[in-house]
């Protein structure tokens, strides 16, 4: 019965354009991907200042883990809370400006575990209709009302602000929209939350290390909670959220995913340690991502393409989920590997292509792309 159901379902998906069966990857080399026996230029990657192929930071981080043990074989609430990781937490929380931060095995983790333990029967949450899966997971298990409001509309957001002003009410946003790559308008929300006085919870997963001061994001100013992620510019993995302190004790007893979950080992937070360091002498690597990405984008316009995004992440609407997918296809046969973003990643009908610069990438790199695009679009178009 259920092996049935599955086989239908995958068989849907085939013919809507959405089934999703990623290539193998053999290995990664900085900006490039091996499949099969090919070299290919990755534009999929969220290795946004290039850090993976540091050689200074893959020491530490095998020094690290031939310092202390390969895992912390327990909770954090068990027998994991090791003085190391509280450390680091400490650390990261001086260095973006918070009372205190909690690391999490995984960014999912961080947000489902967060949202489903703060909220619950009658709180409101308003949420930015693209905020990411995670966020979404963790509104539905937390049993409060939800209200979304258009992309980054601060317009509907008052409305709906508007409309629940007398409820205990927090809203749920990214600091640097992982599809769209589009900034929120930190201004406009923070004259929001001045007047209605709302709770914020901002997720800087792809802004933090890569944009702002020092790679410390943008979103400080009015952001109660904020959630980055050590897997994109941070190139490790594992989370972090950002918190006043009494919130962190709350989240000891009674976020569930917190409790349940191996906590990640002594060793990644010895290397968290020594890759904020890394982070905040990175100025010229933020630099040239911004520069190439800005030139990615100019490109693009010039050759014809309506491209949305604000800075290393960008996106082109293909619509058609079919379409998008023999764009990227054809891509790969020009050696460039990139993301045919399709539902539910983003709307139905509305597929993307979605490409990430990193400080890797050469204005030559972006050239070849921009040309390879034009050359393929407009043999499928």
């Amino acid at each position: 019965m259920f092996a049935k159901r599955f086989k239908n379902r995958l068989k849907a998906s085939h013919q809507a354009g959405l089934h999703r069966n990623p290539p193998e990857i053999r290995k990664k080399d900085g900006k490039y991907l091996f499949i099969d026996n090919r070299k290919v230029l990755n534009f999929a990657s969220n290795d946004y200042l290039g850090l993976s192929i540091s050689e200074t930071l893959k020491k530490k981080v095998a020094d690290n883990f031939l310092k202390y043990s390969t895992s912390s074989s327990s909770s954090r609430l068990v027998s994991g809370n090791y003085s190391v990781i509280a450390d680091a937490e400490k650390k990261y929380a001086d260095y973006f400006g918070y009372e205190d931060a909690l690391f999490f095995p995984s960014g999912y983790q961080a947000n489902l575990g967060i949202i489903s333990a703060f909220f619950e029967h009658k709180d409101r949450l308003i949420f930015d209709k693209h905020i990411h899966a995670s966020s979404i997971k963790g509104i539905s298990l937390s049993k409060a009302d939800f209200f979304g409001y258009n992309h980054n509309s601060m317009s509907h957001l008052r409305k709906r602000l508007e409309a629940n002003r007398y409820q205990q009410t927090a809203v749920l946003t990214e600091s640097l929209f992982s599809m769209d790559g589009d900034f929120l308008d930190v201004e406009a929300f923070g004259r929001l939350k001045d007047r209605y006085g709302f709770f914020s919870i901002i997720d800087e997963a792809h802004a933090f290390g890569a944009a702002g001061e020092k790679g410390r994001g943008i979103g400080r100013k009015v952001a109660d909670v904020a959630v980055g992620t050590f897997g994109k510019a941070m190139s490790l993995f594992g989370a972090f959220v950002l918190l006043p302190k009494e919130f962190k004790e709350y989240l000891f007893n009674f976020s569930s995913p917190l409790i349940y979950s191996t906590t990640l080992p002594e060793a990644h937070a010895a290397s968290a340690i020594d890759i904020l360091h890394i982070v905040s002498q990175s100025d010229d690597k933020r630099e040239k991502l911004q520069k190439i990405s800005r030139q990615m984008k100019e490109g693009l316009r010039a050759a014809g393409f309506r491209i949305k995004g604000d800075a290393h992440i960008l996106a082109i609407e293909i619509g058609d989920e079919t379409e998008c997918v023999k764009v990227s296809q054809s891509l790969l046969k020009k050696d460039i590997f990139i993301l045919p973003a399709r539902y539910p990643t983003v709307q139905i009908n509305r597929a993307i292509l979605r490409f990430a610069i990193t400080a890797l990438h050469t204005e030559e790199d972006v050239r070849y792309f921009v040309d390879s695009l034009k050359e393929v679009y407009g043999k499928i178009s």
